[in-house]
């Protein structure tokens, strides 16, 4: 058996980010440990997930000149993290009052109700949901 455990993103600030997925996403933050990076600094491993799921999100506090420039654009500006929602109008609108970005207005797919929105980060991510019935 085989699964996926974790995905990384890049960060700015530890705090900032678990504030965004756990208030504004409604993720809940499964780890927050000091650890330290491979040459011996400090840094923390972070997780965050969102309920009764099994893979989770490392928070990842970018670290260097080669990993700051890739936050917010981990997919070169692709839509590249897809959480999917059991009630999308619900979904939808308690991430408008947390105040979560939105690129345009939902719509309705083949394959369901969908929405791009930015991370903490800058990421885009889909949002998406049951096709809304006829």
């Amino acid at each position: 058996m085989a699964f996926l455990q974790l995905t990384a993103i890049l960060v700015e600030d530890y705090d900032d980010a678990i504030a965004f997925f756990t208030r504004a996403l409604g993720f809940e933050l499964t780890e927050d440990s000091p650890a330290r990076t491979n040459d011996g600094r400090p840094k923390r491993w972070v997780v965050v997930r969102p309920p009764g799921a099994e893979t989770g999100i490392l928070l990842a506090r970018a670290d260097g000149e080669h990993q700051i420039p890739a936050i917010g654009n981990q997919h070169a500006g692709r839509v590249g993290f897809f959480l999917r929602v059991d009630d999308f109008e619900a979904s939808y609108r308690n991430m408008c009052a947390a105040g979560v970005e939105f690129l345009g207005e939902p719509r309705t797919e083949p394959y369901g109700r969908v929405v791009v929105f930015r991370d903490v980060a800058g990421n885009r991510w889909d949002l998406l949901g049951p096709a809304a019935p006829s």
